[in-house]
């Protein structure tokens, strides 16, 4: 199913959006010459986590999912298989999964989370709190499944 289109101010409706990864480059990979450097980004932080075989979902938010031309970053929440180990993995893959070295690194800000270790909420509930900005209005985000 495609995203939706963009509201009036440049951002997609509120709510979790499901794309594929294709859907989600063809839709907003493309433009300046910036937001094809964070799409690059974006597609190395994607072939990362995916190469563990432990990535279930890719959650991306903030200015890169608008119609600015030139989003600063891009901003994820990895969600991980239960079973997954970031130890066991090559020094690059380590530093994604630490948010300060990721932001440094990979020009995104990086969160990443294994359902085990969730207590107070689902995963689900999980996801959707990512629509919240800051002002404490929702955002659409988009969920990539794997």
């Amino acid at each position: 199913m495609p995203l939706p289109q963009l509201n009036s101010a440049g951002e997609l409706p509120a709510g979790v959006h499901q794309a594929t990864m294709t859907e989600l480059l063809t839709q907003f990979g493309s433009g300046t010459p910036q937001r094809q450097a964070v799409t690059a980004r974006l597609c190395r932080i994607y072939a990362l986590a995916h190469a563990t075989g432990k990535l279930e979902r890719l959650v991306v938010f903030g200015s890169y999912i608008t119609a600015k031309a030139a989003p600063n970053d891009i901003d994820v929440v990895l969600v991980m298989r239960n079973d997954f180990d970031v130890s066991t993995y090559d020094e690059e893959t380590r530093i994604l999964f630490d948010h300060t070295r990721a932001e440094a690194a990979f020009g995104a800000s990086v969160f990443w989370v294994r359902p085990a270790l969730l207590l107070l909420e689902t995963l689900e509930e999980f996801i959707a709190h990512w629509q919240v900005t800051r002002n404490q209005t929702r955002r659409g985000i988009v969920e990539v499944r794997e």
